[in-house]
């Protein structure tokens, strides 16, 4: 029997109703959400089978004592697509920062970066041999 399973990533924000409507944008599907009604503290989204958590600032403080890191690049969503500058262009229109335009790396990969609302960074990358 394995000790751990199901892994996911949470994402701290200040504005979880701005992140839950980015990502959801991006063809994420909410699968948790607390309260259930109002606006929420948590929210669970899916996306082929990998599940991304959504976790206010003022929960995490207030809830469970910790100091969320809520400013900088302290963690990057890979998305993985057929077409890097479409997703690159997609992820700007829904509000999200340029940081790298689309180049090749690895001679068989072409990736691009943004960040999100809230300054998580997003990799979009393309297999391309």
């Amino acid at each position: 029997m394995d000790l751990f399973r199901t892994p996911q990533v949470v994402l701290f924000t200040r504005d979880i109703d701005r992140a839950v409507a980015f990502y959801g944008a991006l063809g994420f599907d909410e699968a948790f959400r607390t309260p259930t009604a109002g606006t929420p503290i948590h929210v669970d989204l899916v996306l082929d089978g990998y599940r991304l958590g959504l976790a206010t600032e003022t929960s995490t403080r207030d809830d469970h004592g910790l100091d969320p890191v809520t400013d900088g690049q302290r963690a990057a969503v890979i998305l993985w697509t057929d077409d890097v500058p479409a997703g690159y262009e997609r992820l700007i229109e829904l509000g999200a920062t340029p940081v790298k335009s689309p180049e090749p790396w690895l001679d068989r990969l072409l990736i691009a970066w943004v960040e999100d609302p809230d300054g998580h960074l997003v990799q979009v990358v393309q297999a391309t041999s």
